[in-house]
């Protein structure tokens, strides 16, 4: 078991099993000192960031099986860098976040204001 704490500071809870999400393929957004991408941010993926994600030269929703990765689709939920949450919060197009399920270390790039403000309830 994880003693990691997400945003509120309570325990990370699994962001995702089925995709199974997350630098470590675990369902939660832990990662190690290897994950460059900081994959902190539990996200209800919409079809508005998938399109975002697409133009920033992340195409998220096309499947790659040599990943073992069928693609996401609207309404997944994704563990995300989140320094690519905070470019799609600037640029008017970042989607819900699961707060519990979202990990401390994502404070570190994101206020919390802009967290809670994008929070899903759910």
């Amino acid at each position: 078991m994880s003693d990691a704490l997400n945003v509120l500071g309570g325990p990370l809870l699994a962001c995702s099993y089925d995709p199974l999400t997350g630098w470590m393929r675990t369902g939660c957004c832990e990662s190690d000192p290897d994950d460059l991408g900081r994959h902190h941010v539990c996200v209800k993926v919409t079809a508005e960031f998938l399109k975002f994600s697409a133009l920033r030269g992340n195409d998220l929703s096309t499947p790659r099986p040599e990943y073992r990765f069928a693609g996401l689709k609207p309404g997944d939920r994704w563990c995300l860098c989140a320094l690519r949450w905070r470019e799609a919060w600037e640029a008017g197009a970042a989607p819900p976040v699961v707060l519990a399920a979202t990990h401390m270390a994502a404070l570190e790039v994101i206020p919390f204001d802009a967290l809670r403000r994008h929070a899903h309830e759910g």
